[in-house]
C-alpha cells in the first residue's frame, strides 16, 4: 500500500476541527513535501518524525514522500501532527497494516528518539472525539487531561514504539482508567473576615445574586481587595458542563487544568496589562485574561491606572459574552462570560473625602485622573459602591461579619427563582426583562422622571431594571417594588461618591 489516511485534528481555539494526514509514497529522488497550509513547527516534524522512526528501529522509506493535510485552507500549528504522520509513513511503507488504525485518532509531539511529549488543547481534541465516537492515542502526559472528557477510551503511550506494538497487537496499551479530579483543597476566603462595610458587603450579594458587574470606589486600604476576593466563594457551584468549558480554556492556554478544579476562576491581572494579554490575540490568537475569568470574576484593581485603550476593548465581551479575534491569517473566537469587579480611589493620592487625610491633589489632576473612565464603560458596571475609611473602634471590634455560607444561601434562593424565569438578571433579553419587572403606572412614571433627573442613559435604565429585580428577588418577591427601585439607582451615583458628597 502506498497510501495511507490518518486521522486527527487540528487546534482552532476552543474548537478541534478533524484532520485527515494523507501520505503518499511514489517513485522518483528521495524527498519529502509537506502540503497543506503548516504552520513552521508542522513543517519542522519532517525531520523529528525522519529521525524518531529510524532511532526507533523503523525503516524510513526512501522514496518520493508526499503528506497533505486535509483540508488544505485550514490552518495547523505546533508538533500535535508528528505522531499521525509517523504512522500514515508506516501504513504507506507497509510497516503497519491501515485497518489497525480503524476507529482511532492520534496526536502527539516526537521527540528525536521516539519518545511522545505532551501538547496542549489536548482536552478540546477530546471532546471532539468523543463525540465522533472514536478511540484516542495520545502522550501519556496528556492522559489524564484526555479522559477528563469521559466516555472516551484514551490509550496512552511513552514511546512511538509503544504505539505500534499496540496498534500491531503484539503488546496491547491499557487504557487511562480515569479518576475524578480531586477539588482543590485551599480554604475559600470567609465574607465573616470582613469587618463593617455593610453596603459594600450588601452590593457583593447583589452581584453575586445577579451576576452584575461590581466598582468600589474608596481610599486606600478600606477593604476593596479583601472585599472582591470573597465574591466566588458566594457564588453558586458549576455544574459539570462549565467546569469542563472552564477546563478547556485553560488547556489551549498551557496552563494546568486541575488546578483549582470545579471552582469559579478569579483572575486579576496588573493594571499594566496590554490589551492583548487582557481580551486576547497574538500571532496565534491565544486566550486572554476575560476568558480565563470565563464563568468567575475578573477583578481590576487600581482601575483607572488601566491604559484607557485596555478598558475600552472590554466594552463589547462585556456585553457579548464572547470576544473575536481576527488576524490576516487566523479568526477565533473565545468565551468570555464574566463578572467584571473593580476597585478604585477617588483621585490620585487616593484621598479625596478621606476623614483621616487631606487629599493633596489639584482639580485638573483629580479631573484628569477620573476621566481615565469613560461613561459607556461605566454605564456598563451595574453596581458602583462607596467604601468609605472605617472607624478605629469598627476595626478593632471583635465582633465578626456574616459568614460566606449564610450569604451563599440567600444568593442561592435568587438564582433559583432566575433559573425558573430564564436567566440570571444580568443577562436577561429586553424583552424578557420588561416581563419580569411589569412595574404599575405610578412606578413607570416615577422611573421615568427620576431617569430625566439625573441623566441616565436608556442603557442604565435597563440595568437598574435587572439590579432592581435582583432586589426582589432576595427578598422573595413577585417584581420590584419603589424599595427595589430606590435602592437599584442609589447604587448609580458615582460622581457624586467621587467628590466626597
Amino acid at each position: 500500500m502506498t497510501l495511507a489516511i490518518i486521522t486527527t485534528r487540528a487546534g482552532l481555539g476552543l474548537e478541534a476541527p478533524e484532520v485527515h494526514v494523507e501520505a503518499h509514497l511514489a517513485n522518483g529522488l528521495p524527498g519529502m513535501t509537506l502540503v497543506g497550509l503548516p504552520e513552521a513547527a508542522v513543517k519542522e516534524s519532517r525531520e523529528r518524525v525522519r529521525s524518531a522512526l529510524t532511532t526507533s528501529g523503523f525503516e524510513f522509506p526512501l522514496r518520493r514522500i508526499t503528506l497533505n493535510l486535509a483540508p488544505a485552507d485550514l490552518p495547523k500549528e505546533g508538533g500535535r501532527f508528528d505522531l499521525p504522520i509517523a504512522l500514515g509513513l508506516l501504513v504507506a511503507s507497509g510497516q503497519l497494516p491501515a485497518e489497525a488504525l480503524e476507529g482511532i485518532e492520534c496526536a502527539g509531539e516526537l521527540a528525536l528518539d521516539g519518545h511522545l511529549r505532551p501538547v496542549t488543547g489536548m482536552l478540546p481534541f477530546a471532546l471532539a472525539t468523543r463525540r465522533a465516537g472514536r478511540r484516542v492515542i495520545v502522550p501519556q502526559a496528556n492522559a489524564a487531561e484526555a479522559a477528563l472528557a469521559g466516555g472516551l477510551e484514551v490509550l496512552p503511550a511513552r514511546h512511538l514504539v509503544d504505539v505500534v506494538a499496540h496498534l500491531a497487537g503484539h503488546t496491547l496499551i491499557t487504557p487511562w482508567q480515569a479518576d475524578d479530579p480531586a477539588p482543590s483543597l485551599s480554604e475559600t476566603p470567609d465574607l465573616a473576615d470582613v469587618r463593617g462595610q455593610h453596603q459594600a458587603r450588601r452590593a457583593l450579594e447583589v452581584a453575586a445574586a445577579g451576576g452584575h458587574n461590581l466598582l468600589f470606589a474608596g481610599p486606600p486600604g478600606t477593604g476593596k481587595t479583601l472585599l472582591a476576593s470573597r465574591l466566588p466563594g458566594i457564588l453558586p457551584a458549576l455544574d459539570e458542563d462549565e467546569i469542563l468549558e472552564v477546563a478547556a480554556i485553560r488547556s489551549v492556554s498551557g496552563l494546568a487544568i486541575e488546578q483549582d478544579w470545579g471552582r469559579r476562576p478569579f483572575r486579576a491581572p496588573h493594571h499594566t496589562a496590554s490589551a492583548v494579554a487582557l481580551v486576547g490575540g497574538g500571532s496565534r490568537p491565544r486566550p486572554g485574561e476575560i476568558s480565563l475569568a470565563h464563568l468567575g470574576v475578573l477583578f481590576l484593581d487600581e482601575l483607572p491606572e488601566f491604559s484607557r485603550h485596555v478598558l475600552e476593548v472590554m466594552r463589547e465581551p462585556m456585553e457579548s459574552g464572547e470576544i473575536h479575534i481576527s488576524r490576516a491569517s487566523h479568526e477565533r473566537r473565545y468565551p468570555a462570560r464574566f463578572q467584571l469587579v473593580a476597585a478604585m480611589n477617588p483621585c490620585p493620592c487616593g484621598h479625596l473625602g478621606d476623614p483621616r487625610q487631606a487629599c493633596v491633589c489639584t482639580a485638573s489632576q483629580i479631573q484628569r485622573y477620573q476621566s481615565r473612565l469613560s461613561g459607556p464603560l461605566l454605564d456598563r458596571i451595574d453596581l458602583q459602591v462607596e467604601v468609605p475609611a472605617l472607624k478605629a473602634s469598627q476595626l478593632t471590634s471583635r465582633e465578626s461579619g456574616e459568614s460566606t455560607k449564610s450569604v451563599r444561601e440567600r444568593v442561592m434562593a435568587a438564582r433559583q427563582r432566575q433559573a425558573a424565569r430564564g436567566g440570571i438578571n444580568a443577562h436577561l433579553s429586553g424583552r424578557q426583562l420588561d416581563d419580569a419587572c411589569a412595574l404599575g403606572a405610578t412606578d413607570r412614571a416615577w422611573l421615568a422622571e427620576t431617569l430625566d433627573r439625573l441623566a441616565l442613559s436608556a442603557r442604565a435604565y435597563h440595568r437598574v431594571l435587572r439590579v432592581a429585580l435582583t432586589l426582589a428577588d432576595l427578598a422573595d418577591l413577585e417584581r420590584p417594588s419603589r424599595e427595589q427601585l430606590i435602592e437599584a439607582i442609589s447604587y448609580r451615583q458615582l460622581d457624586r461618591m467621587l467628590k466626597g458628597g
